[in-house]
């Protein structure tokens, strides 16, 4: 079913509109009134991330673009722990006519809210008396036995979730900083699933393996999937092991070449001239000391840059 909202003509004619909205704060409030999001009682849940995403913003952007909302134009207020965002003038718009089924749209929205001082900040602005009925059976809630408890456990919950989308943030910003294309939403779930995966340090493990991508010269979302794949399969659940892991990989790479490489440099000097002739062996000697030397070089830069730093 398809959902809309209202959006009054008026809205460009008013003097705060037209006189202290610069173009970007009219594209931002158009936002918060239009997007997906939004609900009956213009209370609704969404991240800075999702925000971000949609409008094409930096992370930095929209905090500052929420923060003038709050404190200058006053027009809204975000709850940074619930991530919920609520519209200060919404009721006046939007409870102009409201029947049966909007009531009772309005009772479950309201019954889904967490931070309540949402409700009353919006009540205040709501001119329909049955409507302000409802909203006043939300705000006067009482804290009985028990709420407590889950309160707090809400608060764990959001905390971690805002600690996970900051990591997730970090990683977002590096893969869209570093080339490797637009970060469309399928790329989006894929990352933070890997972030995810990991028990610790999800964010910098995904960011190591972009820069290995990019120092072989393959820079895509594919190729570093392979990369994080291959760690996830070798059961590697923190940074710390997953460093460990490429360290113990490039000194078996080391010590493999290197005793082929000494192999063929013991091969009896006749025995090379029988097969292979003197000037084809000096070749393929020097061919097999050089690819090998560059590829050490490769792999010893990798470890260098990726796993000896400081996270």
């Amino acid at each position: 079913m398809a959902k809309f909202r209202q959006v009054y003509t008026e809205f460009w004619e008013d003097p705060k509109v037209q006189e202290e909205f610069t173009p970007e704060d009219r594209y931002f409030y158009l936002y918060l009134l239009t997007n997906p999001r939004t609900t009956q009682i213009g209370i609704y849940q969404i991240t800075k991330k999702q925000i971000s995403f949609e409008l094409g913003y930096s992370t930095e952007s929209i905090n500052a673009l929420i923060d003038r909302f709050e404190n200058h134009h006053k027009l809204v207020h975000y709850n940074s722990v619930t991530r919920e965002m609520a519209i200060k003038n919404w009721g006046r718009y939007n409870f102009n006519k409201a029947g049966k089924p909007v009531e009772d749209c309005v009772r479950s929205e309201l019954s889904r809210v967490k931070d309540t001082s949402l409700i009353e900040y919006t009540k205040n602005h709501i001119n329909n008396p049955r409507i302000i009925d409802i909203y006043d059976t939300y705000t006067t809630r009482t804290t009985i036995g028990g709420q407590e408890e889950e309160e707090e456990e809400k608060k764990n919950k959001n905390r971690k979730e805002e600690e996970k989308e900051e990591k997730e943030v970090k990683a977002f910003d590096f893969y869209q900083s570093n080339g490797f294309g637009v970060l469309n939403s399928h790329i989006n779930d894929e990352m933070g699933a890997f972030i995810d995966d990991f028990n610790n340090n999800g964010d910098d493990i995904v960011i190591a393996a972009m820069k290995i991508a990019i120092d072989r010269n393959n820079i895509s979302w594919g190729y570093t999937k392979g990369i994080l794949r291959n760690w996830i399969n070798a059961n590697l659940n923190s940074f710390e092991e997953v460093r460990a892991y490429e360290k113990r990989k490039l000194q078996q790479y080391q010590s493999r070449n290197n005793n082929q490489y000494q192999s063929k440099e013991k091969t009896p000097e006749w025995l090379i001239k029988q097969k292979n002739g003197e000037t084809n062996q000096e070749s393929s000697t020097t061919e097999t000391s050089e690819d090998f030397e560059k590829r050490k070089a490769q792999l010893e830069r990798e470890v260098n840059s990726f796993w000896d730093e400081a996270k």
